[in-house]
């Protein structure tokens, strides 16, 4: 009887050796391998190959960061404003795809923002986004088309 009593014992150890294997081997499965975030900055020529690239792309988004009278007056064509400055800002990116890709830029006059909205959009986990440096300046120095009232097309 002894010995009954131990084989059940080591099949009742097998079984649940099994099947917490198991449940722990399902818990892997099926989980997606998170894609690393990239967080860059990058110049005006290489922000003009980027919406070149994606000028077909809905998922891509150009963020003009500029007071909206700025904006009004001349920006990156396609491009949508949020305001920095605005008490909205935050709330307003943080309702954004973060699965989307995204393009920044700011005017020299607003202090160059490009790396102070990266840090941000960072901590709310957007996964793809990309400063231009040299800010709206940079990218009129280049003779790159802009749109609105001032365009320079």
């Amino acid at each position: 009887m002894a010995k009954m009593s131990l084989k059940n014992l080591m099949m009742l150890v097998l079984s649940v050796s099994l099947a917490t294997g198991a449940v722990l081997a399902s818990g892997c499965v099926g989980k997606e391998i998170e894609a690393p975030q990239i967080i860059e900055n990058v110049t005006p020529p290489e922000a003009l190959s980027l919406i070149q690239e994606n000028q077909d792309n809905p998922n891509f988004v150009i963020i003009d960061l500029r007071f909206p009278q700025s904006f009004a007056y001349e920006h990156i064509e396609n491009a949508i404003n949020i305001e920095y400055y605005s008490r909205t800002f935050r709330d307003e990116l943080n309702q954004l795809d973060k699965n989307k890709t995204y393009l920044i830029y700011s005017g020299s006059s607003c202090g160059g923002l490009g790396p102070k909205v990266l840090d941000i959009m960072e901590e709310l986990n957007f996964r793809e986004v990309y400063n231009m440096t040299g800010e709206c300046i940079g990218w009129k120095l280049e003779g790159f088309p802009t749109a609105g009232e001032g365009a320079n097309q």
